[in-house]
């Protein structure tokens, strides 16, 4: 049966590619349409008119085809638990690209710089540094920026240095290409890739630390790499005798301008997104839109400007994160976020499956055996030594040095990706002449790092005894204190001995945050809500709630909850924990009375008619609920008012009151606090006494009729 369904998949995948190939022929279904159009004698019932929805239905159908090759490859977990989701994507790439060709002798479709820089490398930029940790982020920001400015510069330049230095020595044979071409290409060549590293890290479930450091580094290097190609880029349009050292002197300066500028269009428009966040009390629907669409424009506006775009829209989502989430509703943010990664997630399957789907194109593969194997060589030999000796100067600074299996990891995960390839395909053909050898290497070195570094990530992590991230995610509170404690004992050492450290540093930003940018970029509501304390014990409170929904569902309890015809003995779930509840047991021999407590012994027939039994089963179901209903009205959340449920398209709700979970969070302190109190004195607390005119009603019903 599993290999059926496997075949069925295939057939399904198939067809779709099929139709993909075999559909985009526009101008045969065009001159077809048009000679009906002349032929036509009467009104058409049906026409066809492919010509009219080509693009988008191209597009849908590549987004689905996409889907299933990637429902395939999770379904199989015994594979992708030994070969990266990005490789398998990449051979599924090799397979359509051959359907393709096969069909067509030409590769009709391939990943253009236009989609993959506009549409699909912005929605993942902008996942990433929402969702980025913060706290982690900027606490190794020091190491990160070297990494990303220093060691990408190190990689650009030796790679270029050395493939010239090669092919001034003949290793490479007759090729047309001199040192500023070679400097461009080893620019291209140092793009750590963000979605690659995302896509084999997260299956590897290293530590912490090595994961920012690597991810930071790859987020940040890609726009520090787009930016040293654009300067490289200018020299060989400029040539050789025109750059002086006053053009060297501009392009350093242009370097840091661009990037730092990009930078603070980034910090600017989250600002503006907190501050209209801020404003969007009356109708919440909108805010996710809010979200997706600054964003994207930080990153459209710094491309505009000519400043890095990426490092924009990183930067977007790093700063207004924390204030978007407070002043939004919560089920805004979780729209945000379900959002965010269904469209990062799915431009990163699309990247891939287009990576190996332009493998398959004759015009693109230029084979020199010296030149690649002497770039792959370099790639990975300088990112190694860079890694290696730019770490060994921040031990000498870290408090926790990176000890050698970290260096090696760090060094073993410099993958290359999309971005590297997306720049190649940029190179303009007229200037660099042997630019289809340039995009064959660059494939062939997105290859090697992303499967086969890949594919022997996991096993070099287990053989070098990394250390992972831990399983349980969750803080416990005496873990947030203590952490509290130790940031403000480090922070008062560094005061006491006159060093200004990070600790120092951010302890004053914290105290600037919480003076200004709170009060300038979020609500009051949400200042009131950003308590800590407050926050831990709505923790809490949520926690047991859906601990007591558990433990009910587990014993049986909350049956009722999801099928109204249940029917529900609560005695026999819960036992003694029920005993104290007022409830008739319809077993019970009502003759015998020697016994002492009747529910201690029951009989497998019941003693009543059958008439009397349903009647006694409709009124246990409605006590159970009056039961239920005031239990959960005591522990869990109890509006004050009732909704009144209604459609709109601008409002998800009316009767919101603000006051409520303050009111919520005083109510459950003090039932707390009695409970502490009352475990300390050795007594049981005492049970608030609900009356209800049903529920006596009920009673007396039952003391009748027995």
């Amino acid at each position: 049966m599993r290999r059926c369904g496997r075949v069925k998949t295939w057939l399904l995948g198939t067809f779709f590619c099929s139709l993909l190939v075999f559909g985009a022929e526009p101008g045969q279904t065009h001159s077809g349409e048009q000679r009906n159009a002349s032929d036509l004698s009467g009104i058409p019932i049906v026409t066809f008119k492919w010509h009219h929805v080509e693009g988008p239905y191209t597009v849908a159908l590549w987004v689905l085809v996409a889907g299933v090759g990637k429902l395939v490859i999770e379904a199989n977990h015994h594979v992708t638990a030994v070969i990266p989701e990005s490789a398998l994507l990449i051979c599924f790439g090799f397979v359509l690209g051959g359907i393709i060709w096969g069909a067509d002798r030409v590769q009709t479709f391939s990943l253009t710089p236009t989609v993959f820089f506009f549409y699909l490398l912005p929605q993942i930029i902008l996942e990433a540094g929402y969702f980025m940790p913060n706290k982690l982020f900027f606490s190794n920001l020091g190491g990160i920026l070297i990494h990303a400015v220093i060691g990408t510069c190190w990689n650009a330049a030796t790679v270029g240095l050395s493939l010239w230095g090669c092919h001034m020595g003949g290793a490479m044979g007759d090729l047309d290409i001199g040192l500023l071409q070679y400097l461009l290409f080893g620019s291209l060549m140092s793009a750590v890739d963000p979605v690659a590293v995302i896509a084999v890290f997260e299956q590897v479930h290293v530590n912490e630390v090595l994961f920012i450091m690597v991810f930071g580094e790859s987020l940040l290097n890609d726009g520090v790499t787009v930016v040293l190609f654009n300067v490289f880029d200018a020299f060989v349009s400029l040539g050789g005798p025109a750059i002086d050292a006053a053009e060297i002197i501009k392009g350093i300066i242009s370097f840091f301008v661009v990037a730092f500028g990009g930078s603070l269009v980034g910090v600017l428009f989250g600002i503006l997104l907190s501050l209209l966040t801020r404003c969007t009390k009356n109708i919440q629907i909108i805010e996710p839109g809010f979200v997706f669409v600054l964003g994207y424009l930080s990153y459209v506006t710094a491309e505009m400007l000519s400043l890095s775009a990426i490092l924009s829209i990183t930067f977007c989502g790093v700063c207004c994160q924390k204030y978007i989430n407070a002043n939004m509703d919560e089920r805004s943010v979780t729209t945000v976020r379900y959002v965010m990664k269904v469209f990062a997630n799915g431009s990163e399957t699309m990247i891939f499956v287009f990576l190996g789907i332009s493998a398959i194109d004759k015009t693109i593969w230029v084979w020199n055996t010296g030149f690649i194997l002497l770039t792959v060589l370099f790639v990975l030999v300088y990112r190694i030594i860079g890694v290696f000796f730019l770490t060994w100067i921040q031990n000498k600074f870290r408090l926790v040095p990176l000890d050698f299996s970290d260096r090696v990891i760090m060094s073993y995960g410099g993958l290359r990706g999309a971005v590297a390839y997306g720049l190649a395909v940029i190179l303009d053909e007229h200037k660099i002449k042997e630019r289809p050898l340039m995009i064959g290497t660059t494939l062939i070195v997105v290859y090697f790092t992303v499967i086969l570094q890949g594919i022997t990530m996991k096993p070099l992590v287990t053989w070098l005894k990394v250390k992972r991230a831990s399983s349980d995610s969750e803080v416990t509170v005496i873990e947030k204190v203590q952490n509290k404690v130790f940031e403000h004992m480090l922070v008062a050492i560094e005061d006491i001995s006159g060093q200004i450290g990070h600790n120092y540093m951010r302890d004053k930003w914290n105290n600037f945050e919480s003076k200004w940018l709170s009060w300038i970029l979020m609500k009051p509501s949400a200042r009131k809500k950003h308590d800590h304390l407050f926050s831990v014990f709505h923790k809490l409170n949520l926690k047991d709630a859906l601990d007591y929904v558990a433990e009910g569902e587990c014993k049986g309890t909350l049956e009722f909850v999801r099928n109204e015809n249940a029917y529900i003995d609560f005695k026999k779930k819960c036992g003694d924990d029920f005993s104290d509840t007022s409830m008739p047991d319809l077993t019970i021999d009502m003759e015998d009375t020697t016994i002492a407590n009747p529910y201690t012994r029951r009989e497998t027939v019941p003693s009543i008619s059958l008439e009397m039994h349903e009647q006694t089963m409709n009124g246990v179901r409605e006590s159970e609920d009056i039961n239920t209903h005031h239990l959960l009205q005591q522990h869990l959340y109890k509006g004050r008012k009732q909704h009144r449920h209604r459609y709109s398209r601008s409002h998800f709700d009316v009767n919101q009151d603000e006051n409520e979970v303050q009111e919520i969070f005083q109510r459950t302190m003090r039932n707390r606090l009695e409970s502490f109190k009352s475990a300390k004195m050795g007594v049981a607390p005492p049970k608030a006494i609900s009356k209800h005119q049903k529920k006596d009603a009920l009673k007396q019903f039952h003391k009748d009729h027995v």
